[in-house]
């Protein structure tokens, strides 16, 4: 039910003095109740298969099997939902929703009013934060705000305080996966089989999606030979779960990263000699378990780039050097790949639009489909409009998203919004270009061919005029200075029923070096230095890129070691609140931080100034940290026995691996 009240203050006053009947009901709260009770799912499995697994891993040197309990995350953003709706006449409404997906909001605002998509404007100006937890999350917020707004006739708005919004929103899926191993005596795997099992909560919400993407990554950067991988959403008394910065990807990966480490420690190797092993090959051994060729393959060079800069070998012997002498202090180091598909694989959504205006002043209006959520997708689009009109960024006037203005727009989301944004904002731009060089050519008496625009300039054989002279010359001839632009991605298609297609446009790739300290007594660690090495294609902002690297791994880094998500026997949150759900601090980031981005890939794809997505792929580099984790547990047993660290990798947890690992080696 929903209180509208003058202020908000009485509203949630009033809320307390609801009385409602509850009836307990049987509940099932976690996957293994969830298999135990039939494994009902929100949305039909998916399975990718190539080859025989099972028989693969029957006729392999060595086979293992093992659980990996990989948990969830809340999304914290900044801001909290909210949304503010405005009556108008007719029907119509306006809602300002702090939103990932504008278009989404309309159209559930129009179906529970009971009006077309064309009734309702939605506008988003920027979001204080989404990371995935506001692309569907917040249309219930909107629409309980646009009901009250019609019913009453006057502005409303709604805002969740943090604690219920922690209780109420969908959060990452926690996963349990099951797996059986076939190996040889170099590390080379031969067969995968393995069970995706994520807690969906009561609806499908994007889960379906979600626990395919899983399975799109759990090779990571390895290649599979023979491979079962199947994916079971399933259907708990939870809230239901959703999008998160890798929308499934990490879940897929960090169980890559499992599987890899598991290999290494049954035969005594280094983990990164078993990874490099296993690296997908750029003209065999290339192709993915949903088929996918892989074409663009950077992952060894990148790699043997980053151990060099890092010089993890000789590190790595170092630390081994001092757990042999160290009986309760123990270090480790841990370098993990990143293979990140690029699109989002609903293939209707890889679609953008922009409107662009240049007005007689030679000022220039931008709006576009996508969302700014702190993440720089507003300037790195302004940047794309400035240097195709040659002006700079500060004559390019950044405007709201606008349900009114560009239609029909995709979640921004899948790391696609400067990939898809502005290739739609450039199309704009060049139709425009095209009739101001037509009109200019018979300015300059030349051909349309030889007109540039460069530095606030028109330029032609050595001629030129400022642009906003040409903009007003060609307003006063009725050349139309206003274009739609559109892009929608090629070369991609899926099909989920045979589990095979090119859901993916491209990849892009990334690595990560990191070393940690364990008390083995406590459980307590401190992450030492991270070196990062990352993929970006040809940065369209340096700046923003790395930022999105770094705080991508930080954020990562929470979600795998000290973010943990308890639950109580009746499907309520415990860990509701900063005091008990823990996200990284300042104080937490790694000592010494090192992160390059590789300045030499440019994307074999043409991209918007051949540039790759940022947004989700730098979050996996945070592997390396429970892999470095799982070394320095590892050496209680002399690197022999997989630690099979469950995530979040909390002192407790390692604490209880070390025990375990001691008990081992004491017998």
């Amino acid at each position: 039910f929903a209180v509208v009240a003058r202020t908000r203050e009485q509203a949630r006053r009033a809320a307390t003095l609801a009385k409602i009947a509850y009836e307990d009901l049987p509940a099932l709260i976690d996957v293994s109740a969830a298999m135990a009770a039939g494994g009902e799912t929100v949305v039909e499995n998916l399975m990718l298969r190539r080859g025989d697994a099972g028989v693969a891993i029957d006729k392999a040197q060595y086979q293992l099997s093992g659980r990996m309990v990989i948990g969830g995350q809340e999304h914290f953003y900044l801001e909290s939902q909210i949304a503010l709706a405005l009556p108008g006449e007719d029907d119509d409404v306006t809602v300002y929703s702090s939103t990932q997906h504008p278009s989404e909001v309309q159209h559930l605002v129009g179906h529970v009013l009971g009006v077309p998509s064309s009734a309702v404007t939605v506008t988003v100006r920027r979001m204080g934060g989404g990371f995935g937890g506001k692309e569907t999350q917040g249309t219930l917020f909107a629409a309980v705000a646009a009901l009250a707004a019609k019913k009453l006739g006057r502005a409303v708005k709604i805002r969740p305080d943090r604690d219920d919004d922690f209780s109420i929103t969908g959060k990452r899926h926690d996963f349990v996966v099951d797996y059986e191993l076939g190996f040889d005596e170099h590390g080379k795997i031969v067969g995968v089989d393995g069970r995706f099992m994520a807690r969906a909560g009561h609806s499908a919400d994007l889960s379906g999606p979600v626990t395919d993407r899983a399975l799109f990554h759990a090779d990571n950067a390895y290649f599979y030979p023979s491979v079962r991988l199947e994916s079971f959403p399933l259907r708990t008394n939870t809230v239901s779960n959703t999008a998160f910065r890798g929308f499934g990807g990490p879940q897929g990966l960090i169980a890559a990263e499992r599987f890899i480490e598991e290999v290494a420690y049954a035969l005594g190797m280094d983990p990164l000699d078993v990874r490099k092993a296993n690296f997908y090959g750029t003209d065999t051994d290339n192709v993915t378990p949903y088929h996918q060729t892989i074409t663009d393959n950077i992952v060894s060079p990148l790699v043997e780039e980053l151990e060099a800069r890092s010089d993890y070998r000789a590190r790595r012997a170092g630390i081994v050097a001092f757990n042999k002498k160290s009986r309760f202090k123990r270090r480790g180091i841990g370098l993990t790949p990143v293979k990140f598909g690029i699109s989002f694989t609903a293939t209707w959504y890889n679609q953008a639009g922009a409107l662009v205006h240049v007005y007689r002043d030679g000022s220039v209006h931008l709006n576009h489909g996508g969302t700014e959520m702190g993440q720089g997708l507003n300037m790195k689009v302004a940047q794309v409009v400035a240097d195709e009109f040659g002006l700079p960024t500060g004559q390019i006037k950044i405007t709201a998203t606008h349900t009114g203005k560009v239609p029909n727009t995709s979640a921004t989301a899948a790391s696609s919004g400067s990939d898809l944004n502005g290739m739609a904002a450039a199309d704009a731009c060049r139709q425009i270009k095209d009739r101001l060089a037509e009109f200019a050519a018979g300015e300059f008496r030349s051909s349309p061919g030889e007109i540039t625009f460069a530095d606030g300039q028109v330029h032609v054989a050595g001629q030129s005029m400022p642009f906003a002279t040409l903009i007003d010359k060609a307003y006063m001839a009725r050349v139309q200075l206003s274009a739609a632009g559109f892009y929608k991605t090629p070369e991609i298609h899926w099909d989920r029923a045979s589990g095979r297609g090119n859901p993916f446009y491209y990849f892009a790739y990334g690595a990560s070096v990191s070393e940690v300290t364990v008390d083995t007594l406590t459980g307590e660690y401190s992450i030492d230095r991270v070196d990062i090495l990352h993929d970006v294609g040809r940065s369209l902002n340096p700046a923003i890129d790395l930022g999105q690297v770094e705080g991508g791994f930080i954020q990562g880094m929470g979600w795998l070691t000290t973010e943990e998500l308890v639950w109580t026997d009746k499907g309520m949150l415990w860990t509701h609140a900063p005091s008990t759900y823990k996200i990284p601090l300042a104080s937490d980031a790694p000592k010494i931080f090192n992160t390059r981005l590789a300045d030499w890939s440019i994307n074999s794809k043409p991209t918007i100034g051949r540039s790759k997505a940022v947004g989700e792929p730098p979050l996996m580099l945070a592997a390396s940290v429970v892999e470095a984790l799982s070394m320095a547990v590892a050496s209680l047993d002399e690197y022999r026995t997989c630690p099979r660290l469950d995530t979040p990798v909390t002192p407790e947890r390692v604490l209880m691996a070390a025990e375990r690992l001691r008990a081992r080696r004491a017998s």
